[in-house]
């Protein structure tokens, strides 16, 4: 059973090493010329970003495999969560490269981004399907004892949680602060349901992310002087879908993880909306834009949406009592 000074050793170690590798990582991306290009079609008060080191999810990154790896509390679980977050890290990471390379805001294709994304749910449900004592059961938020056997469904139905969950984390990541801050809080909640499940390499896991995402989004707070790229994101969105799948959770990453959803609707309805009818839901998507188009100053936005977070992950607690 981990130790109350473990979580807090591992959090401190985290976030030590996320906080100090900032500012070298922004100046080796500075020196390398490695800037985020900002959509035309987006926002105009996001011109001002242009060239904003981007990439910095090297920081987080870094900072977990590190604290991971001297925690002392590493077993199977803890390479399936790297090898989950890696493996999406690095789609994301060649998505940036593309982008940076040619200067333009386009990098992978759509098709190349999902076939690399679905490969690597395919990975991480065949394992889960292949090792997990709970079979194709999840567990049913609200409903103490229940569970819900999808036999041979379970192999779809995880692919389409983890790519949608991956995306989801993806399309949050639009203001300064705003994915870091609700994985941060999304990764809390993971830590606490794995503590009362006496999963201790899952806690380490959860907490030395949380640790490095609070390190980083001391950097990446508005003002940011650094953003997490598609690197960070889809390596954010590997991560949490690992542990709900480790923990056989998916069905509370609606709940817990809602500003994921919310978002990832926003732009589905949005594009649903235009072609149907030509007419558009939201001012702009996802739901953040719309907001900002709304006059909502961006830091309002960030902490609003960080303020659901923790009223989603206190439901998600409570839904599992």
């Amino acid at each position: 059973m981990i130790q109350y000074t473990d979580a807090l050793r591992t959090i401190i170690i985290s976030f030590s090493i996320s906080l100090i590798l900032g500012p070298i990582v922004i100046l080796i991306l500075k020196r390398l010329k490695i800037g985020q290009s900002i959509r035309e079609e987006g926002p105009k008060s996001h011109i001002k970003k242009t060239g904003t080191p981007t990439m910095g999810g090297i920081i987080f990154l870094i900072s977990l495999i590190i604290t991971v790896f001297i925690s002392g509390q590493v077993d199977k679980n803890t390479y399936v969560l790297i090898f989950a977050t890696l493996g999406f890290a690095l789609i994301g990471f060649i998505d940036d490269y593309i982008i940076i390379a040619k200067k333009r805001n386009l990098g992978l294709k759509a098709n190349q981004k999902l076939i690399g994304q679905f490969v690597f749910a395919a990975l991480l449900t065949m394992y889960q399907y292949s090792i997990s004592e709970m079979g194709t059961k999840l567990i049913i938020p609200f409903v103490e004892g229940k569970y819900l056997d999808l036999g041979i469904f379970y192999i779809p139905f995880m692919i389409f949680v983890i790519v949608g969950t991956v995306n989801s984390v993806n399309l949050t990541d639009g203001l300064d602060g705003l994915a870091s801050g609700v994985t941060l809080i999304v990764l809390s909640f993971f830590a606490v349901v794995s503590f009362t499940m006496a999963k201790a390499s899952i806690v380490i896991f959860s907490l030395a992310l949380a640790g490095a995402c609070l390190g980083f989004l001391i950097h990446n707070a508005h003002p940011a002087k650094i953003f997490m790229g598609d690197t960070g994101s889809l390596a954010l969105g590997g991560a949490i879908s690992a542990l709900a799948v480790l923990l056989n959770l998916p069905l509370l990453i609606p709940i817990v993880g809602g500003i994921y959803f919310i978002e990832a609707i926003s732009v589905i309805l949005q594009v649903a909306s235009f072609k149907l009818t030509g007419k558009r839901i939201f001012l702009m998507s996802p739901l953040h834009h719309h907001y900002e188009q709304k006059g909502w100053k961006e830091t309002k936005i960030v902490v609003i949406f960080w303020t659901v977070t923790v009223l989603l992950c206190i439901v998600g607690i409570y839904s599992l009592i």
